[in-house]
């Protein structure tokens, strides 16, 4: 009789708590689509405050700590650096970790880590993530682009510093104004160089039409050109070859234009090749 009495407790206790556990992911769905609403009329701290509940109510719903992540992404302003801004994107990166905690291949907040980073001019987190964004999804073309842009900032800030320090004109050889600052930058800017090159061009191998990333390599051969320190010849090759992608860009271009029809509809002919 005692034994049957315990029995009864036990399964009366594990009754409640699936109702409770019940009741609080119905809630927590409620605070959810609550807080979609906030969001969708641009009242983000109403939203933040209804995701955080449906977070508390439910620590499972995936949904709602996207939603959290993203409402203080969507308050963060780039460019302004300021404490308060600055936590808007830390919190929002870290809720968007948050649900890399549970779901680590979430390649929806891998790369909005990715670009929150880039955004604060993180670069080096900001490639870490999107470098996750590529093992995730090898043949999305936009992680290779970014990554690429990434690489151009970091050469050409430091060579323009160089460059304007020395008093030089656009056309003007770094070589040949001053061979050791060259070699420096050369050192320095190398390896960005050539990963930028190597990511634009599997951007272009997975997006034949990718004229954003045709328009970067333009940039990073130009970048090349300018720390050839000892090479006139290669120098001149590189430049050549950078103009190619000008053209490269312009035509790609003009062909998604001719595809499209009065305000950038596709046509039905367009669309179909």
């Amino acid at each position: 009789m005692k034994k049957s009495l315990q029995l009864l407790a036990v399964v009366a206790a594990a009754l409640m708590l699936f109702s409770a556990t019940g009741c609080n992911k119905l809630r927590a769905r409620d605070q959810l689509n609550k807080g979609v609403q906030s969001y969708k009329n641009a009242k983000y701290e109403e939203a933040i405050e209804r995701f955080k509940n449906a977070v508390a109510l439910d620590p499972s719903l995936i949904n709602a700590r996207l939603y959290l992540a993203t409402a203080y992404a969507q308050q963060y302003i780039p460019g302004a650096d300021t404490p308060e801004n600055n936590r808007m994107a830390e919190q929002a990166i870290q809720e968007f970790k948050n649900v890399l905690d549970r779901d680590p291949n979430n390649i929806n907040s891998i790369k909005s880590i990715a670009s929150l980073y880039l955004q604060m001019k993180k670069f080096d987190q900001a490639k870490e993530y999107f470098r996750k964004a590529i093992q995730v999804d090898p043949n999305d073309p936009e992680a290779y682009y970014s990554i690429a842009v990434i690489d151009w900032t970091e050469a050409y800030q430091p060579r323009m510093e160089a460059r304007n320090k020395l008093g030089l004109k656009p056309d003007d050889s770094l070589a040949a104004k001053d061979k050791k600052v060259c070699q420096e930058m050369e050192t320095k800017n190398t390896p960005f160089v050539q990963e930028g090159m190597d990511m634009l061009n599997k951007a272009i191998q997975l997006r034949p039409d990718y004229d954003d990333a045709m328009a970067y390599l333009n940039l990073m051969w130009r970048e090349k050109a300018d720390i050839e320190c000892g090479d006139p010849v290669a120098r001149t090759q590189d430049l050549k070859t950078a103009d190619e992608w000008v053209d490269k860009t312009l035509a790609v271009k003009k062909q998604k234009a001719e595809k499209a029809g009065p305000g950038g509809i596709v046509t039905d002919a367009g669309a179909q090749k």
